[in-house]
């Protein structure tokens, strides 16, 4: 009952949207204005049936309801709580319908929320909304039910991928989606200001705290999908530009650049049709990740691979959508001004030159993910991996880098090098001494971590002088977002330099009893016993660590054997000291007595998603600040039109 419950609920809102479209198209016209006051309760309305529909798909996987099709697919009696509940997402069906909830709230707090923008831009805007959930509601309804009946019921399920039971899964998809699909909402603002040609900083403003708000769950996102995959696999790397991975990035790098152009708009009213098409751009990758990872033309421990007729279904919409906006931008954008104009000694043009490399960025990864797929389709298997994106990344990513030390320095519509020159000379000079540094210390680095090094330490330091001298409860907090988001990416950079530079590797066969030497760390292997966990047995290993002869840190990694569905995964063990992490595998148990182990000393890993979380923090004060500054702004405007009402009325 409850799946059929659900399914009906997701049918009325498909029905919803569906109404809230045509509402919307028609109340921008003159005959249809009566339209006007239906089409926001509408909108919340699909995005609470909707919400309704999800809820029953999470009920019918904590009651592991065997009869419906894919939680016997994806689930298992035996399986634990926490991982019942990730499971509901943790797949193609339950994250699609995720994915359509997302993006059914978002338009919803759109209409509850949403009052800066011109009334005629709102009602294209969740019209547009409406139009794009529309697309993935027949992707559900025609293609993936996620409520299908089984006929007879199952007797266990099938279980979820191990790889997939561990609490990352947990946060990861959900954080990832509300980023993914939180750009449909730059895609419809994008959409909407073209029907009305109504750009202006009235429409940046407004488009500017959901455009952050996706980001910075993107960026969590990516965080966590890279610390998951760091301490899961047992492989010790944190990037592999997996495909998957690229597909979250590509969104990321649009979304970055469109935030700091929506940033330009609001305030200096310049770059409108850069703005607008990087809002189209920035779903549009959200769109190709997604295609990537359902169409099945992919293999990855991270993907879906489904059907190609389903990919299928997902490339017509891109099509569509993409298609479409395009069109509309190529016929409406040369009616819409593009703005003021600026000096190239400005802060608007460093914006500019970061908002060009991060685009150069971003076609750099798309290629190198997309040209082995392409090859492929020829008979041509060729893999693309760090020796292409790393080098070619750097050559934009490096000078990006430099210029956003300088650019927050810089004063807005124009100023004087000279001026900056001299407030950047301790940050060159850290650079300079950084860079000597690292070549005497460590000799024998690679250019590229060498290069990192020394601008992560040129960055921490110019990221920090907007606010040296000042009253630091005078800052603004989105002043403070922004130097908290740039501090925060020298230290990943720094993290990922280090990682790339003094990384120690070692790979034994140690019998109980022996020691094995890695970096400054010194481990021996003290026992192998067998455990049993809720759906699992494994076989776990001690290892007693010492840290240059120091005390003892107890290691107990895991060769892990899930038997629905049968699967051998390795659980890795973590030592955590302030300079870095000893990272230890237990494979499999070789001749005489031996044991394979595979150890890794990585100085300074964790900066890398420690700055990750930074640049998200800074994000987040800045949404804050500029929510409250709003706040305040339309308070101000309150009083002054009601005095100015009490005026009248006394006259």
């Amino acid at each position: 009952m409850i799946a059929e419950l659900g399914l009906a609920l997701l049918w009325f809102a498909a029905a919803f949207a569906l109404l809230q479209l045509f509402t919307g198209l028609l109340s921008l016209r003159e005959a249809g204005a009566g339209f006007a006051g239906s089409v926001r309760p509408v909108a919340v309305m699909q995005g609470v049936l909707v919400t309704l529909s999800f809820f029953a798909l999470i009920w019918l996987f904590l009651r592991t309801d065997l009869s419906v099709l894919l939680v016997a697919s994806n689930s298992h009696v035996d399986k634990p709580f926490v991982f019942k509940l990730a499971g509901t997402w943790g797949n193609h069906e339950g994250s699609m319908l995720l994915w359509v909830t997302v993006m059914a709230l978002s338009g919803a707090a759109i209409a509850l929320l949403e009052r800066r923008l011109p009334e005629r831009t709102m009602l294209a805007t969740l019209a547009a909304q409406a139009f794009v959930s529309l697309g993935f509601y027949a992707f559900l309804l025609f293609s993936s039910n996620p409520f299908t009946r089984l006929e007879p019921a199952a007797r266990v399920g099938a279980g979820l991928n191990p790889l997939l039971q561990d609490l990352g899964l947990a946060f990861h998809p959900p954080t990832l989606y509300l980023g993914y699909v939180g750009l449909s909402v730059a895609f419809s603002f994008a959409v909407g200001a073209l029907m009305t040609r109504e750009v202006g900083p009235q429409f940046a403003r407004a488009m500017r705290p959901w455009v952050l708000g996706a980001w910075i769950f993107l960026t969590i996102g990516i965080t966590a999908g890279s610390y998951w995959a760091y301490y899961e696999l047992g492989w010790g790397g944190w990037w592999f530009w997996d495909p998957v991975e690229n597909a979250s990035l590509m969104p990321w790098l649009a979304a970055t650049a469109l935030l700091h152009s929506v940033s330009v708009l609001a305030a200096r009213d310049a770059l409108r049709i850069w703005t607008i098409m990087l809002g189209v751009v920035a779903f549009s990758m959200s769109m190709v990740g997604t295609f990537l990872v359902r169409s099945g033309v992919l293999t990855s421990v991270h993907s879906f691979a489904v059907s190609p007729e389903r990919g299928s279904f997902i490339l017509a919409l891109l099509c569509l959508y993409i298609g479409g906006a395009l069109v509309l931008f190529g016929l409406r954008a040369s009616t819409v001004n593009e703005g003021k104009q600026f000096a190239w000694s400005s802060r608007e043009a460093a914006l500019v030159f970061n908002n060009v490399a991060l685009t150069a960025i971003l076609g750099i990864v798309m290629v190198g993910t997309l040209y082995p797929l392409l090859t492929e389709a020829f008979g041509v298997r060729v893999s693309v991996g760090p020796p292409y994106f790393n080098p070619v990344g750097a050559i934009f990513a490096f000078p990006m880098v430099a210029v956003m030390a300088i650019g927050p320095l810089l004063r807005w519509r124009e100023d004087r090098f000279a001026r900056v020159g001299r407030r950047m000379i301790v940050p060159v000079a850290i650079f300079a001494i950084a860079l000597v540094a690292a070549l005497v210390l460590a000799p024998g680095i690679g250019i590229l971590p060498l290069l990192g090094l020394a601008l992560a330490a040129m960055l921490a330091i110019a990221s920090v002088l907007p606010v040296v001298g000042r009253n630091p409860r005078r800052v603004k907090l989105a002043v403070w977002g922004m130097v908290v988001g740039h501090f925060g990416l020298a230290v990943a950079l720094a993290g990922m330099a280090s990682n790339a530079a003094f990384t120690t590797e070692r790979l034994a066969a140690a019998a109980i009893g022996d020691t094995v030497a890695v970096g400054p760390w010194d481990v021996r292997l003290s026992e192998i016993e067998p455990i049993a966990g809720p759906n699992w047995t494994a076989l776990e290993g001690t290892m007693t660590a010492r840290y240059r002869g120091g005390a003892p840190v107890v290691l107990r990694p895991q060769a892990r054997n899930f038997f629905s569905p049968p699967t051998a995964t390795n659980e890795s063990a973590l030592a955590t000291r302030w300079n870095g992490q000893l990272y230890a595998v237990l494979g499999q148990e070789a001749d005489g007595g031996r044991w394979q182990l595979r150890l890794w000393w990585k100085p300074f890993v964790t900066l890398i998603w420690l700055g990750g979380l930074m640049v998200a923090l800074g994000g987040l004060l800045a949404l804050i600040g500029r929510v409250i500054a709003d706040w305040k702004q339309r308070a101000i405007r309150v009083r002054l039109a009601e005095r100015r009402e009490y005026r009248e009325a006394q006259a």
